[in-house]
């Protein structure tokens, strides 16, 4: 039975699960399902264009956001949208075994995305209203950290087990036993959380209800886009991940191609070794890095060295696909580089959206407005990134890569990189700190 007064339990038992919950079906959406429809002989195009098309969960989720607040807490939706979550997840493991198995597989993969959106914004509102400002500083290493988790525990340990089974009992039981394991977790979590999270109560009141709730969100969104210099902002955001999207969706699939059409003939297995644990443990420490770093130059005069940072070892991937090596060791250490400085760079999008565009009025929900801009742009390039590869070929893919930089970090130099204080100071007059928008 829950206590009237929220318990808060030390943030170490709960941080954890909260945000490995976040990465794990987010992953393996954006990223493992890739390399299962690779698996099952999709080309590049095709697989780009319906899990590009499936992303845009995460990009319109604040628009339902806000009506997540006529639950009565957050830990509910929480742990309600993780079991749901693996029970989706479970059903993507069924659909292979279907006649029609390509759209059910989509369909609950769409299900997940949808599922594991609404997720993410009742676990970050949950995050933020249920620590003050020391402890969200505090655990801030620990979100990222279990969010990465999981894309080393599905880009890593999942596809060195899809890969093994692939070669043992074939393709689909492969990937079936790993949708079957992802499903197990994500339940087992909602289970562990529903003792674990803080209460996380939503206020209640005669005016909080639907039509309520839908007249503030017209209000969010109208104050949003008035913002002074949004649309520059909106840009900026969108252009930010323009190589960076692009790799992250042909990066993996340039590692399983045959060598014979550009790639590096990698197995399943493989692509887990290098991929999954290697670059994903840089990108970890690349994304500490990069925190301290800003911390130290400020975001103004860090954020051209984070957009470099973030583009240039994407020269890897070209060397990469000109020499064509066969040692795991040189590709390991190749896309440790590529993963570190994506780290490391990454960080200047995020505090550029917490600091130059969240504050204000709505700061919550401003920011849950700005991380769906940043999923736009993974989104928009990721759909397309397929149909440039295949027009260009692998290593000229790399170079136009590369050469997407340019303009961001043009633009990154003409715009501010602070918050406008005076108007935040209007849009605060007279009105709450709305924390309870995402």
């Amino acid at each position: 039975m829950e206590h009237s007064t929220p318990v808060i339990r030390n943030p170490k038992f709960w941080v954890p699960s909260l945000y490995l919950a976040q990465g794990l079906p987010f992953f393996a959406v954006m990223i493992v399902a890739n390399q299962m429809l690779k698996s099952m002989g999709v080309p590049n195009d095709e697989l780009n264009h319906w899990t590009g098309l499936i992303g845009f969960a995460w990009v319109f989720k604040p628009l339902w956001s806000p009506f997540l607040e006529l639950a009565s807490s957050k830990k509910l939706v929480v742990v309600g949208f993780q079991i749901l979550g693996g029970l989706c997840l479970g059903g993507v493991a069924l659909s292979l075994h279907t006649p029609f198995w390509f759209a059910a597989v989509l369909s609950m993969l769409g299900l997940v995305a949808i599922s594991a959106a609404t997720h993410d914004i009742a676990c970050d509102g949950l995050y933020i209203t249920s620590l003050d400002e020391k402890g969200q500083a505090q655990y801030a290493g620990w979100t990222g950290t279990f969010f990465n988790a999981g894309k080393f525990f599905t880009t890593g340990g999942l596809l060195l087990l899809a890969g093994h089974f692939e070669k043992t009992i074939g393709v689909v039981p492969a990937w079936t036993i790993s949708y079957c394991i992802l499903a197990a977790i994500m339940v087992t979590l909602g289970l562990y959380n529903s003792w674990a999270l803080p209460l996380a109560k939503n206020a209640t009141s005669e005016e909080h209800n639907a039509a309520a709730i839908a007249r503030t969100l017209w209000q969010v969104i109208i104050e949003f886009f008035r913002k002074k210099g949004i649309w520059v902002s909106i840009i900026f955001i969108i252009l930010f991940r323009a190589g960076e999207a692009q790799v992250q969706s042909i990066g993996p699939l340039f590692l399983r191609e045959a060598r014979h059409l550009g790639g590096l003939g990698l197995s399943t297995a493989e692509v887990g070794a290098v991929y999954g644990t290697v670059g994903t443990v840089a990108f970890v420490v690349g994304s500490i890095a990069g925190g301290y770093f800003t911390s130290w130059l400020s975001l103004k005069r860090a954020i051209l060295w984070l957009i470099l940072a973030v583009n240039l070892p994407n020269l890897a991937f070209y060397l990469l696909s000109v020499f064509q090596p066969t040692e795991l060791s040189v590709i390991g250490v190749a896309l440790s580089v590529e993963m570190f400085g994506y780290g490391f760079g990454f960080v200047g999008l995020i505090l550029y959206m917490m600091q130059v565009v969240a504050p204000g009025k709505y700061q919550t929900a401003h920011y849950a407005f700005a991380t769906g801009v940043m999923q736009l742009g993974f989104v928009l390039f990721k759909l397309f990134s397929g149909d440039i590869q295949l027009a260009l070929g692998y290593r000229n893919f790399f170079v136009w890569v590369m050469v997407c930089a340019v303009p961001v970090a043009v633009l990154s130099q003409l715009i501010p990189m602070a918050a406008r204080p005076q108007e935040d100071e209007a849009q605060a007059e007279g009105q709450p700190a709305a924390a309870n928008a995402g």
